[in-house]
Parts: C-alpha cells; sequence; structure tokens
C-alpha cells in the first residue's frame, strides 16, 4: 500500500492529474519505472502537456513500441518512453488499443523522433497513426503480406 501511495504523490502524476483528472487511467511502476496509463482521445493532448509543462519538461521521445496482447481486449499497447533530461527523469505513456481498428493519433508534431518510430510500428504491428504525413512500410517490402510482429501472424509467413 505505501507503494501506490507513493505513485499517487509522484510530482509528474500530480502534475497530469492537475490538468486532467481523466488523463490518468492508471499508475503502474515496475523497478523504480513509472508507467502512466492514459486514455487514447487523451493521448495527443496529454503529449503536449508533457513536452510543454514549464516543470516537466519531458522534451525527448527515446522510443514508441507496441505490445500484441492477443487474444486479450484491448489488444494492442502503445508504449512512449519520455525523458525529461533538465530533471533527469523517466515516464513511460502506455495506451491501450482495440484490434477492431488499431489506430492512434500521431505525436509527431509534439516530438520529431516518433516519425520513424511510428512507421516502425506500423510496419510491424499495423497500428495506424492518424496524421502522419508519411506512414508506410520502413522494415519490410512494400508488397509484404501482414505484419510480422502480431501473435497472429503465421511463423512462416502467408503462403
Amino acid at each position: 500500500m505505501a507503494e501506490a501511495q507513493d505513485l499517487e504523490n509522484n510530482p509528474t502524476v500530480l502534475k497530469l492529474r492537475e490538468w486532467n483528472p481523466q488523463a490518468v487511467v492508471e499508475i503502474l511502476s515496475f523497478r523504480g519505472e513509472l508507467t502512466v496509463v492514459v486514455p487514447l482521445e487523451h493521448l495527443q493532448q496529454a503529449a503536449e502537456f508533457l513536452r510543454s509543462d514549464p516543470v516537466l519538461q519531458f522534451t525527448f521521445l527515446s522510443d514508441v513500441t507496441a505490445v500484441d496482447r492477443f487474444p486479450i481486449e484491448p489488444r494492442f499497447e502503445l508504449n512512449y518512453h519520455l525523458l525529461s533530461i533538465e530533471r533527469r527523469d523517466r515516464l513511460r505513456l502506455k495506451v491501450r488499443i482495440e484490434s477492431k481498428d488499431p489506430a492512434a493519433p500521431s505525436v509527431v508534431n509534439v516530438w520529431p523522433t516518433a516519425n520513424w518510430h511510428e512507421r516502425e510500428t506500423f510496419d510491424l504491428f499495423g497500428i495506424r497513426f492518424e496524421g502522419h504525413a508519411d506512414l508506410h512500410r520502413i522494415l519490410m517490402p512494400d508488397d509484404w503480406e501482414g505484419h510480422p510482429l502480431r501473435k497472429d501472424y503465421p511463423t512462416e509467413g502467408y503462403r
């Protein structure tokens, strides 16, 4: 219980909740790394807030990756690994996405480094990033069928 209370009092969590109480669905910690689960509809605004807030200053996006939780719904998780260089702080933003129409808003306008990360995630998991100016395959050939990091992808490819 003490650990849960510590998470609730984390400065990043407090600032996010102060900004928008609905922006935080869940708070997780594993091996000292903070993860904040954000609803999909708040992702874009939360990203902008985390980057531009003068106290938080999460100005660097080091990675965007996905997890396929098949057959569980919501099937996909997007993980955004953020760094506040000024404060020497890290944060993982997590967004859950249903399998029916896997899409999320692009955060390239917030962190330009998301450009290639979103393209890689699209290529390997098939998650679309709405508003991305150049969303196309980056690792697999253009005529490749399917998305090879999905758990339901055939181990020897489609035949």
